[in-house]
């Protein structure tokens, strides 16, 4: 099934969670804040947050400095 991942289309298996996502991506561990269409995730959401075909997912990645 098809998702738009960060504006690009992304091929994730029907059924699949943000979780699923994130551990596909290898960024389950890494400080991120994650969109689902537009609504903000915490990290206890992820894994019952599914993806449904045309899902919007973004995903930013948080860094340190100045």
């Amino acid at each position: 099934m098809t998702i738009i991942l960060n504006g690009e289309t992304h091929e994730v298996q029907e059924g699949s969670t943000v979780s699923d996502l994130l551990t596909l991506l290898n960024m389950k561990n890494e400080p991120i804040v994650t969109e689902l269409d537009g609504q903000a995730l915490t990290h206890h959401e992820y894994a019952s947050s599914i993806l449904l075909e045309g899902s919007r997912v973004e995903v930013i990645r948080l860094a340190a400095g100045g």
